[in-house]
Protein backbone atom coordinates (compact mmCIF):
# COMPACT_ATOMS: atom_id res chain seq x y z
CA UNK A 1 0.00 0.00 0.00
CA UNK A 2 1.27 3.56 -0.79
CA UNK A 3 1.27 6.81 1.17
CA UNK A 4 -2.42 7.84 -0.18
CA UNK A 5 -4.23 5.92 2.31
CA UNK A 6 -2.80 8.20 5.55
CA UNK A 7 -4.47 11.28 4.30
CA UNK A 8 -7.22 10.32 1.70
CA UNK A 9 -10.01 10.22 4.77
CA UNK A 10 -10.82 11.24 8.36
CA UNK A 11 -12.74 9.21 10.90
CA UNK A 12 -13.93 12.14 12.49
CA UNK A 13 -17.29 14.41 12.03
CA UNK A 14 -15.08 17.77 12.74
CA UNK A 15 -12.07 16.88 10.06
CA UNK A 16 -14.65 15.56 7.74
CA UNK A 17 -13.11 18.40 5.43
CA UNK A 18 -9.67 16.52 5.70
CA UNK A 19 -11.83 13.95 3.18
CA UNK A 20 -11.70 16.17 0.14
CA UNK A 21 -8.72 15.79 -2.57
CA UNK A 22 -8.26 17.69 -4.86
CA UNK A 23 -6.70 16.58 -8.93
CA UNK A 24 -3.24 15.87 -7.83
CA UNK A 25 -3.91 13.49 -5.19
CA UNK A 26 -6.71 12.09 -7.26
CA UNK A 27 -4.40 10.54 -9.84
CA UNK A 28 -2.36 9.19 -7.24
CA UNK A 29 -5.31 7.51 -6.10
CA UNK A 30 -6.62 6.39 -9.49
CA UNK A 31 -3.11 5.00 -10.00
CA UNK A 32 -3.05 3.07 -6.97
CA UNK A 33 -6.98 1.61 -7.55
CA UNK A 34 -5.22 0.19 -11.24
CA UNK A 35 -2.96 -1.85 -9.60
CA UNK A 36 -5.58 -4.06 -8.01
CA UNK A 37 -7.40 -6.81 -9.56
CA UNK A 38 -8.55 -9.85 -8.23
CA UNK A 39 -9.75 -13.46 -9.59
CA UNK A 40 -13.09 -13.29 -8.14
CA UNK A 41 -15.57 -10.44 -7.67
CA UNK A 42 -13.99 -8.97 -4.51
CA UNK A 43 -13.11 -5.54 -4.85
CA UNK A 44 -15.54 -2.93 -3.79
CA UNK A 45 -16.58 0.60 -5.37
CA UNK A 46 -19.29 2.57 -4.09
CA UNK A 47 -20.16 6.52 -5.40
CA UNK A 48 -22.46 8.13 -3.66
CA UNK A 49 -23.98 11.35 -4.84
CA UNK A 50 -24.52 14.64 -2.69
CA UNK A 51 -28.27 13.89 -1.27
CA UNK A 52 -28.45 10.47 -0.61
CA UNK A 53 -29.14 9.35 3.23
CA UNK A 54 -26.12 7.66 4.66
CA UNK A 55 -29.04 5.45 6.22
CA UNK A 56 -30.29 4.40 2.78
CA UNK A 57 -26.46 3.44 1.67
CA UNK A 58 -25.86 1.50 4.81
CA UNK A 59 -29.04 -0.49 4.53
CA UNK A 60 -28.15 -1.53 0.86
CA UNK A 61 -24.45 -2.84 2.39
CA UNK A 62 -26.06 -4.27 5.30
CA UNK A 63 -28.64 -6.50 2.98
CA UNK A 64 -25.36 -6.68 0.34
CA UNK A 65 -23.42 -8.68 3.59
CA UNK A 66 -26.34 -10.44 4.91
CA UNK A 67 -26.15 -12.47 1.48
CA UNK A 68 -22.80 -13.05 1.13
CA UNK A 69 -23.36 -16.35 2.77
CA UNK A 70 -24.48 -17.87 -0.15
CA UNK A 71 -21.24 -17.47 -2.21
CA UNK A 72 -19.85 -20.97 -2.30
CA UNK A 73 -16.23 -20.52 -1.82
CA UNK A 74 -15.06 -19.51 1.62
CA UNK A 75 -11.90 -17.41 0.26
CA UNK A 76 -14.23 -15.43 -2.08
CA UNK A 77 -16.88 -15.06 0.76
CA UNK A 78 -14.26 -14.08 3.24
CA UNK A 79 -13.18 -11.45 0.88
CA UNK A 80 -16.02 -10.05 0.16
CA UNK A 81 -17.23 -10.02 3.69
CA UNK A 82 -14.16 -8.18 4.78
CA UNK A 83 -14.30 -5.05 2.19
CA UNK A 84 -18.34 -5.26 2.69
CA UNK A 85 -17.61 -4.70 6.73
CA UNK A 86 -14.64 -1.94 6.27
CA UNK A 87 -17.25 0.00 3.93
CA UNK A 88 -20.03 -0.21 6.58
CA UNK A 89 -17.72 0.72 9.44
CA UNK A 90 -16.01 4.18 7.59
CA UNK A 91 -19.45 4.83 6.04
CA UNK A 92 -21.59 4.54 9.68
CA UNK A 93 -18.68 7.58 10.77
CA UNK A 94 -19.99 9.68 8.29
CA UNK A 95 -23.33 11.69 9.84
CA UNK A 96 -24.37 13.09 6.30
CA UNK A 97 -22.91 13.10 2.48
CA UNK A 98 -20.77 15.78 1.67
CA UNK A 99 -21.47 18.29 -0.78
CA UNK A 100 -19.23 17.00 -3.49
CA UNK A 101 -20.83 13.25 -2.78
CA UNK A 102 -18.53 10.14 -1.19
CA UNK A 103 -16.33 7.72 -3.33
CA UNK A 104 -15.33 4.49 -1.79
CA UNK A 105 -13.14 1.47 -2.22
CA UNK A 106 -12.17 -1.63 0.00
CA UNK A 107 -11.17 -4.96 -1.47
CA UNK A 108 -8.59 -7.63 -0.69
CA UNK A 109 -5.27 -8.80 -2.81
CA UNK A 110 -6.55 -12.78 -2.85
CA UNK A 111 -3.06 -14.08 -3.17
CA UNK A 112 -1.12 -11.68 -0.63
CA UNK A 113 -3.98 -10.60 1.52
CA UNK A 114 -3.31 -6.98 1.39
CA UNK A 115 -6.54 -4.77 2.29
CA UNK A 116 -7.06 -1.40 0.78
CA UNK A 117 -9.84 0.72 1.90
CA UNK A 118 -10.14 4.33 0.81
CA UNK A 119 -12.83 7.08 1.21
CA UNK A 120 -12.75 10.29 0.34
CA UNK A 121 -14.79 13.69 -1.37
CA UNK A 122 -13.86 13.96 -4.79
CA UNK A 123 -12.48 17.24 -6.21
CA UNK A 124 -16.03 17.75 -8.48
CA UNK A 125 -19.76 16.24 -7.50
CA UNK A 126 -20.20 12.72 -7.83
CA UNK A 127 -22.65 11.82 -10.87
CA UNK A 128 -24.09 8.74 -10.28
CA UNK A 129 -25.35 6.47 -7.52
CA UNK A 130 -23.16 3.37 -7.94
CA UNK A 131 -22.13 -0.09 -6.25
CA UNK A 132 -20.08 -2.76 -7.52
CA UNK A 133 -18.38 -5.51 -6.43
CA UNK A 134 -16.02 -6.83 -9.24
CA UNK A 135 -12.47 -8.00 -9.94
CA UNK A 136 -11.41 -4.47 -10.51
CA UNK A 137 -12.31 -1.11 -8.77
CA UNK A 138 -14.15 1.00 -11.18
CA UNK A 139 -13.12 4.58 -11.71
CA UNK A 140 -14.54 5.55 -14.66
CA UNK A 141 -16.19 7.92 -12.91
CA UNK A 142 -13.05 9.88 -11.12
CA UNK A 143 -11.13 9.91 -14.62
CA UNK A 144 -12.88 13.10 -15.85
CA UNK A 145 -12.43 14.79 -12.76
CA UNK A 146 -8.72 14.58 -13.01
CA UNK A 147 -9.10 16.71 -16.41
CA UNK A 148 -8.46 20.21 -15.11
CA UNK A 149 -11.66 22.58 -15.48
CA UNK A 150 -9.24 25.48 -16.54
CA UNK A 151 -7.67 23.90 -19.79
CA UNK A 152 -6.33 26.26 -22.26
CA UNK A 153 -6.54 25.02 -25.70
CA UNK A 154 -3.07 25.50 -27.90
CA UNK A 155 -3.75 26.36 -31.39
CA UNK A 156 -0.01 26.82 -34.27
CA UNK A 157 -1.35 27.20 -37.70
CA UNK A 158 0.55 28.13 -41.01
CA UNK A 159 -0.25 27.80 -44.84
CA UNK A 160 0.82 23.80 -44.91
CA UNK A 161 0.74 22.52 -41.18
CA UNK A 162 -0.76 22.97 -37.77
CA UNK A 163 -0.69 21.61 -33.96
CA UNK A 164 -3.14 21.61 -31.73
CA UNK A 165 -2.62 21.45 -27.93
CA UNK A 166 -3.68 21.69 -24.40
CA UNK A 167 -2.72 23.03 -21.36
CA UNK A 168 -4.04 21.52 -18.14
CA UNK A 169 -2.46 22.75 -15.42
CA UNK A 170 0.85 21.92 -15.37
CA UNK A 171 0.61 19.16 -18.36
CA UNK A 172 1.03 20.35 -21.74
CA UNK A 173 -0.36 17.83 -24.27
CA UNK A 174 -0.24 17.61 -27.99
CA UNK A 175 -3.74 16.42 -29.47
CA UNK A 176 -2.77 16.32 -33.08
CA UNK A 177 -0.26 17.37 -35.71
CA UNK A 178 -1.36 18.23 -39.55
CA UNK A 179 0.16 18.95 -42.43
CA UNK A 180 -0.30 19.10 -46.00
CA UNK A 181 2.11 19.85 -49.44
CA UNK A 182 1.17 23.20 -50.49
CA UNK A 183 3.71 24.69 -53.48
CA UNK A 184 5.25 27.52 -52.86
CA UNK A 185 4.74 30.32 -55.61
CA UNK A 186 6.14 29.90 -59.59
CA UNK A 187 7.35 32.76 -61.27
CA UNK A 188 6.33 32.21 -65.04
CA UNK A 189 3.79 35.54 -65.00
CA UNK A 190 0.77 36.23 -66.74
CA UNK A 191 -2.33 33.90 -67.07
CA UNK A 192 -0.13 30.78 -66.02
CA UNK A 193 0.89 32.80 -62.84
CA UNK A 194 -2.54 34.04 -61.73
CA UNK A 195 -4.14 30.47 -62.48
CA UNK A 196 -1.45 28.93 -59.90
CA UNK A 197 -1.52 31.13 -57.26
CA UNK A 198 -5.34 30.58 -57.14
CA UNK A 199 -5.04 26.85 -56.74
CA UNK A 200 -2.75 27.50 -54.07
CA UNK A 201 -5.42 29.98 -52.23
CA UNK A 202 -7.65 27.27 -52.70
CA UNK A 203 -5.65 24.51 -51.47
CA UNK A 204 -4.49 27.00 -48.09
CA UNK A 205 -8.22 27.28 -47.15
CA UNK A 206 -9.06 23.62 -47.64
CA UNK A 207 -6.45 23.03 -45.20
CA UNK A 208 -7.56 25.80 -42.78
CA UNK A 209 -10.95 24.44 -43.49
CA UNK A 210 -9.33 21.04 -42.19
CA UNK A 211 -7.28 22.39 -39.31
CA UNK A 212 -10.85 24.26 -38.32
CA UNK A 213 -12.65 21.30 -38.30
CA UNK A 214 -9.99 19.14 -36.61
CA UNK A 215 -9.90 22.04 -33.75
CA UNK A 216 -13.48 21.61 -33.56
CA UNK A 217 -13.79 17.68 -32.59
CA UNK A 218 -10.78 18.34 -29.87
CA UNK A 219 -12.13 22.00 -28.32
CA UNK A 220 -15.94 21.93 -28.65
CA UNK A 221 -16.76 19.25 -26.29
CA UNK A 222 -14.21 20.70 -23.57
CA UNK A 223 -15.75 24.22 -24.16
CA UNK A 224 -19.65 22.48 -23.89
CA UNK A 225 -18.44 20.58 -20.65
CA UNK A 226 -17.02 24.17 -19.01
CA UNK A 227 -13.50 23.12 -19.39
CA UNK A 228 -12.06 25.21 -21.56
CA UNK A 229 -11.49 28.73 -21.10
CA UNK A 230 -9.50 30.17 -23.68
CA UNK A 231 -7.80 29.34 -26.85
CA UNK A 232 -4.16 30.35 -27.53
CA UNK A 233 -3.40 30.78 -31.24
CA UNK A 234 -0.05 31.05 -32.96
CA UNK A 235 1.75 30.87 -35.40
CA UNK A 236 3.78 32.25 -38.09
CA UNK A 237 3.86 35.59 -40.32
CA UNK A 238 0.36 35.91 -41.34
CA UNK A 239 -1.01 32.58 -41.01
CA UNK A 240 -2.75 32.98 -37.84
CA UNK A 241 -4.60 36.34 -38.67
CA UNK A 242 -5.61 34.32 -42.14
CA UNK A 243 -7.11 31.51 -40.09
CA UNK A 244 -8.38 33.43 -37.08
CA UNK A 245 -10.19 36.20 -39.94
CA UNK A 246 -11.67 33.06 -42.09
CA UNK A 247 -14.49 31.52 -41.72
CA UNK A 248 -12.56 28.50 -40.77
CA UNK A 249 -12.90 28.21 -36.68
CA UNK A 250 -15.89 27.11 -35.09
CA UNK A 251 -18.01 30.54 -34.17
CA UNK A 252 -17.95 29.20 -30.36
CA UNK A 253 -14.51 29.00 -30.26
CA UNK A 254 -14.08 31.89 -32.31
CA UNK A 255 -15.28 34.14 -29.28
CA UNK A 256 -12.46 32.44 -26.68
CA UNK A 257 -9.56 32.90 -28.90
CA UNK A 258 -7.32 35.61 -26.71
CA UNK A 259 -6.58 38.56 -28.36
CA UNK A 260 -3.26 38.20 -28.73
CA UNK A 261 -1.75 36.43 -31.29
CA UNK A 262 1.91 34.92 -30.94
CA UNK A 263 4.46 34.95 -33.17
CA UNK A 264 5.90 31.11 -33.15
CA UNK A 265 8.64 29.63 -36.02
CA UNK A 266 7.99 26.11 -35.23
CA UNK A 267 5.15 23.19 -35.12
CA UNK A 268 4.94 20.50 -32.63
CA UNK A 269 5.53 20.45 -29.03
CA UNK A 270 8.80 22.87 -29.05
CA UNK A 271 6.41 24.73 -31.09
CA UNK A 272 3.59 24.96 -28.36
CA UNK A 273 5.91 25.43 -25.39
CA UNK A 274 7.44 28.72 -27.41
CA UNK A 275 3.97 29.72 -27.52
CA UNK A 276 3.25 29.32 -24.04
CA UNK A 277 6.37 30.90 -22.72
CA UNK A 278 5.80 34.17 -25.30
CA UNK A 279 2.29 34.13 -23.95
CA UNK A 280 3.11 33.73 -20.23
CA UNK A 281 2.29 36.89 -18.85
CA UNK A 282 -1.26 35.88 -20.09
CA UNK A 283 -1.00 32.92 -19.10
CA UNK A 284 -0.04 33.53 -15.62
CA UNK A 285 -2.36 31.30 -13.07
CA UNK A 286 -1.05 28.47 -15.42
CA UNK A 287 0.66 25.99 -13.37
CA UNK A 288 2.49 24.82 -16.70
CA UNK A 289 4.26 28.38 -17.14
CA UNK A 290 5.06 28.48 -12.96
CA UNK A 291 7.34 25.44 -13.23
CA UNK A 292 8.88 26.66 -16.64
CA UNK A 293 9.96 29.52 -14.89
CA UNK A 294 10.60 27.50 -11.62
CA UNK A 295 13.22 25.46 -13.22
CA UNK A 296 14.86 27.72 -15.53
CA UNK A 297 16.02 29.91 -11.83
CA UNK A 298 16.65 26.88 -10.23
CA UNK A 299 19.16 25.74 -13.66
CA UNK A 300 20.20 29.53 -13.59
CA UNK A 301 21.35 29.47 -9.79
CA UNK A 302 22.95 26.51 -9.65
CA UNK A 303 24.93 27.02 -12.85
CA UNK A 304 25.96 30.37 -10.71
CA UNK A 305 26.74 28.33 -7.77
CA UNK A 306 24.93 31.39 -5.97
CA UNK A 307 23.87 29.65 -2.86
CA UNK A 308 20.47 30.31 -3.49
CA UNK A 309 19.19 26.72 -4.02
CA UNK A 310 18.61 23.68 -2.16
CA UNK A 311 18.34 19.97 -2.02
CA UNK A 312 17.85 16.70 -0.23
CA UNK A 313 15.02 16.21 1.70
CA UNK A 314 16.75 17.04 5.09
CA UNK A 315 18.38 20.39 3.52
CA UNK A 316 15.61 21.25 2.17
CA UNK A 317 13.03 20.65 5.68
CA UNK A 318 15.59 22.84 7.56
CA UNK A 319 15.32 25.21 4.92
CA UNK A 320 11.67 25.44 4.95
CA UNK A 321 11.60 25.91 8.74
CA UNK A 322 13.90 28.31 8.69
CA UNK A 323 11.30 30.52 6.35
CA UNK A 324 14.20 30.86 3.78
CA UNK A 325 12.28 28.76 0.86
CA UNK A 326 10.47 30.59 -2.24
CA UNK A 327 9.58 28.25 -4.04
CA UNK A 328 9.61 24.58 -3.71
CA UNK A 329 10.30 22.24 -6.62
CA UNK A 330 8.21 19.11 -6.31
CA UNK A 331 7.87 16.24 -8.65
CA UNK A 332 4.53 15.36 -8.53
CA UNK A 333 4.81 11.49 -8.70
CA UNK A 334 6.59 11.26 -5.38
CA UNK A 335 4.53 9.68 -3.12
CA UNK A 336 4.73 12.30 -0.67
CA UNK A 337 4.13 15.35 -2.84
CA UNK A 338 1.01 16.33 -1.11
CA UNK A 339 2.35 16.65 2.15
CA UNK A 340 5.62 18.34 0.95
CA UNK A 341 3.61 21.27 -0.75
CA UNK A 342 1.24 21.42 1.84
CA UNK A 343 4.53 22.02 4.83
CA UNK A 344 5.45 24.38 1.93
CA UNK A 345 2.82 26.54 2.42
CA UNK A 346 2.32 26.48 6.03
CA UNK A 347 6.03 27.86 5.60
CA UNK A 348 5.87 30.64 3.57
CA UNK A 349 6.98 29.12 -0.01
CA UNK A 350 5.07 28.43 -2.97
CA UNK A 351 5.15 24.96 -3.82
CA UNK A 352 5.55 24.06 -7.68
CA UNK A 353 4.85 20.72 -9.46
CA UNK A 354 7.11 19.01 -11.97
CA UNK A 355 5.11 17.10 -14.26
CA UNK A 356 6.80 14.72 -16.84
CA UNK A 357 5.80 17.32 -19.67
CA UNK A 358 8.05 19.64 -18.20
CA UNK A 359 11.78 20.28 -19.83
CA UNK A 360 14.70 19.20 -17.99
CA UNK A 361 11.90 17.25 -15.17
CA UNK A 362 13.61 14.44 -15.89
CA UNK A 363 17.05 15.82 -14.67
CA UNK A 364 15.89 17.07 -11.46
CA UNK A 365 14.04 14.13 -10.66
CA UNK A 366 17.26 11.60 -11.46
CA UNK A 367 19.51 14.01 -10.03
CA UNK A 368 18.07 15.56 -6.74
CA UNK A 369 15.02 13.51 -6.11
CA UNK A 370 12.58 15.26 -7.45
CA UNK A 371 12.57 17.87 -4.64
CA UNK A 372 14.54 21.00 -4.97
CA UNK A 373 14.49 24.79 -3.20
CA UNK A 374 15.08 28.17 -4.35
CA UNK A 375 16.17 30.38 -1.58
CA UNK A 376 14.85 33.72 -0.99
CA UNK A 377 18.45 34.54 1.08
CA UNK A 378 21.74 32.20 1.34
CA UNK A 379 21.79 30.35 4.69
CA UNK A 380 25.44 28.09 4.16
Amino acid sequence: MTGVEGWVFSYSEEKIESMRVDRRQLREIIKELKKWSAPATVLLSLYIPPGRPVSDVLNMLRQELSITDNIKLKKTRNAVQRALSAAIERLSKIPKIPDNGLALFCGEDMNTGDFICLMFIPPEKVPVYFYRTDKHFHTEFLEDMVLESNLIGLLLVERDAATIGLLKGSRLEVLEELEDYIPGKHHRGGQSQRRFDRIIEQMVTEFYKRVGEHAKRHFLPLLEQGKLKAILLGGPAYSKYDFLEGDYLDYRLKKIVLPRLIDVGYQGEVGLREMIMKASDILKEQEYVDALRAVEEFKLHLAKDDGLIVYGENEVKQALDMGAVKTLIIDENRPDAHHWAEYAKKRGAKPVFLSDDIPEGAWIKKTFGGLVGILRYRIY
